[in-house]
């Protein structure tokens, strides 16, 4: 399959998208962090140094997606009609919906930040969703990075995605 960032001569460029209908788009994306028990605790009781985790990371998701056109080179400038950011804790490498309640005691914590983009306009809003994902996480690490230097961030990936010319897209294993 040819990329559309490439034009007929081989040259990178901005796609343009000035004849694309205006539709409504939509895209949900995930990233994960794997932290230390003792970590996901203290997240959890909002003992954490720095303050609420979660709260600082969902504002830097929010964040990340008004900025995704400046960090990927050939991201359009387009206006979002909407963001949500929605933490989720999945214990034991498992995808129970209260795996937190289940988990053995020690063991590994995985936290799943998802974002919600939407927007009216002529180009898809996957890369702003996935960005936010991958900022929301990696604020997760800076925020406890002084107790657990060893979390590990990935996957991210793009869960789901409608509008558009090419239609709509829900990945074969939305939650592994």
């Amino acid at each position: 399959m040819k990329s559309t960032h490439f034009d007929a001569d081989g040259n990178v460029h901005m796609v343009d998208v000035s004849a694309k209908d205006v539709t409504v788009r939509r895209a949900v994306a995930a990233a994960d962090i794997v932290l230390a028990a003792e970590t996901a605790e203290m997240i959890r009781s909002g003992s954490a140094d720095k303050g609420d985790v979660l709260a600082v990371a969902r504002i830097a998701a929010i964040g990340a997606t008004k900025w995704t056109q400046h960090l990927i080179p050939l991201c359009h400038c387009i206006g979002l009609d909407s963001v949500s950011v929605d933490f989720q804790w999945i214990e034991n490498s498992t995808d129970a919906p209260d795996a937190q309640h289940t988990s053995t005691p020690g063991s590994p914590c995985r936290l799943r930040c998802v974002v919600a983009v939407a927007n009216t306009g002529k180009t898809g809003v996957e890369m702003e969703a996935m960005t936010a994902a991958s900022v929301g996480v990696l604020t997760v690490y800076d925020m406890v990075k002084s107790t657990d230097r060893s979390a590990v961030i990935g996957p991210i990936r793009l869960l789901s995605k409608s509008g558009g010319k090419s239609g709509d897209f829900v990945a074969d294993n939305p939650v592994a």
